[in-house]
């Protein structure tokens, strides 16, 4: 067994550990096993609701926990038990819909298990194709009207847009002050807005806590800027090469990306090896 200096890793999914064809190569699921073999805990955390990542957990052959919905929900992977539900109130979420909508947005909102589109559209297909799950249409009327009507309190509200337009949206939503809310990007093509009061920050600090792991023995690894709570609330935090800038900026950055099993080469770097001081 060899010696570990991080026994918690918090790794973000989409753009950090898969690759963009969506596969997990073999040496880094081998060396994610060989991580917790010795001890560590290895966890992800991504804005996925809980139907689209586990089956990808499964394929890891992880136990524990999986953080969804950008620290929304955090789920016992062996049992599907919610430890931690972080909705928004109802109010808050049709007030972020109908913005949306006034911005004419492809908008999906989030329950648990299942999530709703406002679109029936290619944007909506290509997405159900990543997250291997199916979108609930709401087609016979406004999706506010619909999240109003059922009382839904969401976990998220997310809008899918041109990667051109991502910036100028996530600012038009921030100014808003949607109250007790955040509004962050997930991906080039993904604006989320969920409960101020969790992220993929409180995430790991509910990791760390439940495992008896200090905070400063803790890794974040991440790509987006809906990355950043977590990177710095762990002790190192570690943009992947591939990384936004915003995150890139305030991170340690890997020299390796996503497509180069930058998950791995971190554990073997930083898990088990000396820190470059």
């Amino acid at each position: 067994m060899q010696k570990i200096n991080y026994p918690l890793i918090v790794s973000d999914f989409d753009g950090t550990l898969v690759k963009e064809d969506g596969t997990i190569s073999e040496y880094t699921k081998k060396t994610i096993r060989r991580y917790i073999n010795d001890g560590g805990k290895f966890a992800v955390s991504t804005g996925r609701m809980p139907a689209g990542i586990l089956p990808r957990i499964h394929e890891l052959g992880l136990s524990g926990l999986v953080c969804c919905g950008q620290g929304t929900a955090i789920v016992e992977i062996d049992t599907n038990e919610v430890l931690l539900h972080g909705r928004m109130p109802n109010d808050v979420a049709v007030t972020v819909c109908k913005k949306m909508e006034s911005l004419g947005l492809h908008i999906h909102v989030y329950d648990l298990w299942d999530y709703y589109s406002n679109m029936d559209d290619e944007a909506l297909k290509l997405y159900e194709s990543i997250v291997k799950t199916k979108g609930i249409v709401v087609a016979d009327k406004p999706i506010s009207q619909f999240v109003k009507e059922s009382g839904l309190c969401p976990y998220k509200v997310l809008a899918m847009v041109e990667e051109k337009d991502n910036e100028r949206f996530r600012l038009e939503l921030e100014k808003e002050n949607f109250e007790n809310c955040t509004v962050t990007r997930s991906s080039k093509f993904l604006i989320e807005v969920g409960s101020a009061s969790y992220s993929k920050g409180t995430a790991v600090e509910f990791l760390a806590n439940r495992f008896q792991i200090p905070l400063e023995k803790t890794i974040a690894i991440g790509d987006q800027y809906n990355d950043l709570p977590m990177i710095k609330k762990a002790g190192l935090g570690i943009a992947v090469k591939n990384a936004d800038d915003a995150l890139r900026s305030v991170a340690t950055v890997a020299n390796y990306t996503n497509e180069e099993d930058a998950v791995a080469k971190i554990i073997e770097k930083y898990a088990y090896g000396e820190e470059e001081k």
